[in-house]
Parts: structure tokens; sequence; C-alpha cells
């Protein structure tokens, strides 16, 4: 599968990290925290126009100091903020307290009545989607009212205007009212999508039962879409197409954190898409920077340059599967 090219239009949320400082403090012992980006859907972004690529998002930010710092940095980055709506009331930005630590690490996520939440169906149809190449959205748009349904109607126009939709199940429990819920509309939306990413747990939630997820991925593509990326953490990943499957390994790092790896996957899998590299080579490229990510402090900061990514490909032979 390859992309037309590589202008990404991404529906998702963007909001604050914290991390404890310096790397490898615990959260309750920390008396200073380093502020970035956060936010899947705005880590996406950021990937990709670190490796040259162009991302608008579309989503919405508390009307404060914290949506506006959102703001700023989406700026900073260069990813497009035309769609990004400011919203008042309770509703608040997500903010999320991370640690840069691998043992017994801890994230507090905090989503109570969250902005982006608050997207509808007026964000999306505001959209000039025959302007981009490709829809990506996380799992979490889906989770609350009136997000979910605008999210949908973004599917619909999308796909009216001929773009393939990229969805990272990005399963997240404290976001939905129910497993039951969560599962119904993951399987509607991977049911419309051409390429879903996610890991096998998430996969396995999707089919109700963990020992399945495999299988589920396996399903979707049988049905019709054109791509799915079953990841399984340390042994590596299985790409399924309606050609074959694919099985990859991971490159092998000094990690500092668990996080950021799945957003900087996407970043670089569907940049290598967009750059008509085959499969293989943009799930291996999204791996290489999942492995970089992790080994640096923070999410949007730690993603890779297209300089960075390219030295650390050629600097190591492609990972041999578990």
């Amino acid at each position: 599968m390859r992309l037309s090219g590589n202008r990404f239009v991404i529906i998702g949320r963007a909001g604050m990290d914290f991390y404890p400082d310096p790397p490898g403090t615990k959260t309750e012992h920390a008396t200073q925290f380093f502020a970035c980006l956060g936010g899947s859907s705005a880590n996406i972004g950021v990937a990709i126009v670190k490796l040259g690529g162009s991302a608008d998002l579309v989503t919405c930010v508390s009307d404060d100091a914290i949506g506006r710092f959102a703001l700023n940095e989406l700026d900073r980055y260069g990813v497009g903020r035309a769609h990004v709506r400011s919203v008042g009331g309770e509703a608040r930005n997500s903010l999320a307290v991370v640690e840069t630590t691998i043992e017994d690490h801890q994230s507090v996520i905090y989503r109570n009545g969250a902005a982006d939440f608050e997207m509808t169906a007026a964000d999306v149809e505001g959209v000039e989607y025959d302007g981009y190449d490709a829809l990506i959205t996380t799992g979490t748009v889906f989770a609350a009212e009136p997000s979910r349904s605008a999210a949908f109607r973004g599917f619909e126009l999308a796909k009216a205007a001929g773009l393939p939709l990229i969805f990272d199940i990005d399963y997240r429990p404290y976001s939905w009212p129910s497993p039951q819920v969560a599962a119904e509309v993951y399987s509607r939306a991977g049911a419309m999508c051409d390429v879903i990413v996610g890991n096998d747990v998430e996969f396995g939630f999707m089919a109700g039962d963990y020992d399945r997820g495999l299988d589920k991925a396996r399903e979707l593509v049988a049905q019709g879409a054109r791509l799915a990326v079953y990841k399984m953490g340390e042994k590596g990943a299985i790409t399924i197409t309606p050609e074959g499957e694919i099985t990859t390994g991971i490159y092998r790092t000094e990690a500092l954190k668990p996080t950021g790896a799945g957003d900087s996957f996407m970043g670089g899998f569907v940049s290598g898409l967009a750059a008509g590299l085959p499969v293989r080579d943009a799930v291996l490229q999204g791996s290489a920077a999942a492995a970089m990510v992790v080994a640096r402090v923070g999410c949007a900061p730690a993603m890779p340059t297209r300089a960075e990514l390219d030295h650390f490909l050629s600097a190591q032979a492609a990972p041999v599967p578990a």
C-alpha cells in the first residue's frame, strides 16, 4: 500500500505532559517538572512534521492558559491548527504526568471533562478533505459524545473525498463508559478504515477475546481493510495485507520510559508509506522511530527528525523477528 502524498489531517487531542525532572525521578518525590506537548494525535502530527510531512489537527482545546500552551506548542512544531477550536465552560485540556522510568513506571492521566470531547460535527465539516492524502485518528476520539459522532462524520467526509482512513486503536479504558461500548464502537470504526494499527491487547479487546486478537486483525483485512499492523511488543509485529503477512522484529534500545512508542511508530510508518516505501520498510521505519522515542525524555520533543531517523536506520541492521 502507498499513499499519494504526505499531507495528513489528524482528528484527536492535544494536551500537556508533565515529566518529573530530572529523568528517573518518581512523581511523588518530584519538586520540578518538564512540560511539553502531549496527546496522541498531536504527537503523531509532530512525528510526521519532523519527518518532512505536513499535518493539520482537528480538535478542541480549553480556552485557558493550558489550552493556549497546547496551541503555542503546535505552532512551534509546525502542526496546523486552523481546525483547532477553543471551548469555554468547565472543559479542560487533558494532562498527563508521566515518569521517565521503566521500573514501576507511573503515568497519571487527567481526562475529566476533557476539552477534546467537545469536538462537534461542525468542526469536522469545516475541513476541506480533498487537500489531504490521508486521515488519521486515534481511538480516544470515540470515547465520548459529541466527539464520537463528529469523528464518524469526519470518516464519512474523508471517504467521500477519496482519502484512506488510518486508525490507531489506542484503547484507554479510563475514557470509556464500559468495555462493551468501547468494543462495539471500535469494531464499527475499524470496519470503515483502510489501515488499522494496534497492539495484541487492543486487537484482542476488539475481538472480545484476548486470545483472538490476531484473528481480528486478519478478519479486518479479509473484510476490506488494506493493511493491519498487529504489534506484539518485544516480539515485533505482524503486518497483514490482502497479499500476505509480513513479520518484523524490533530495534533494541536503552529505554528510559515505555511511553510515546505508539505515536512515534505511527508517524514513522505513515511517513514511510507516503514516501513510497514497501510496507515492510515502512513498518521498520516506524519501529526505529519508536525505539528512538522511548530512549528520550518526552514524546513530542523526542520525535526524531528525518536526519536522525535515517542515521539510526543506516547504523543498524534490520531486526530479526522474535
